[in-house]
């Protein structure tokens, strides 16, 4: 059953195959888990909404359209969770999230080439959502422009100007 395309399997999960669905999030699994991650930067929150988009993947495959590819659907579920989580851990946590901001006011980045990894997906992290989503979606998963922007559900355009913008943005952060 291996050969069987994404689309049979949600065919088969939203008739109620519970076998269908399962093989579904195996395959999948990895990709949600590693793009949370590369959202919040961290393994348990990343765990943690991992195991919610699977929750929710649940009852929303029913509202799955064949009209596009499985994996930009689950792009956006999985980024919707994300901000879910992300307002909810806000809310629980805004005297920590002054104190942060008061920190980050006097944050001078690193030169380009003492940067690590994760100093520069931090960095990605604190754009706006959408110059984040993009260059995520581009640099981290590989995706076009266009199937970031199926993804983002917006032109190919816009996906192509927010990651200007975002490039602009933290090459002025880091000058600075």
């Amino acid at each position: 059953m291996e050969n069987e395309s994404d689309q049979d399997l949600v065919g088969a999960a939203v008739s109620g195959d519970a076998a269908a669905f399962a093989r579904l999030i195996e395959r999948h699994y990895e990709k949600i888990y590693r793009t949370a991650y590369k959202w919040c930067g961290h393994q348990a929150d990343a765990e943690d909404i991992a195991q919610e988009v699977c929750v929710k993947l649940g009852g929303a495959i029913k509202s799955f359209r064949a009209d596009a590819a499985f994996s930009s659907w689950l792009f956006r579920v999985t980024l919707n969770v994300v901000r879910d989580f992300q307002r909810a851990k806000k809310r629980r946590s805004e005297n920590i999230s002054a104190l942060a901001l008061v920190a980050e006011a006097d944050y001078r980045p690193d030169p380009v080439g003492d940067m690590t990894k994760d100093q520069m997906w931090e960095k990605i992290r604190r754009l706006s959502p959408k110059q984040r989503d993009a260059m995520l979606l581009v640099f981290a998963e590989g995706l076009s422009h266009g199937e970031a922007a199926e993804v983002m559900k917006c032109a190919e355009s816009t996906v192509s100007w927010h990651i200007h913008e975002a490039k602009k943005h933290l090459k002025q952060e880091m000058q600075s």
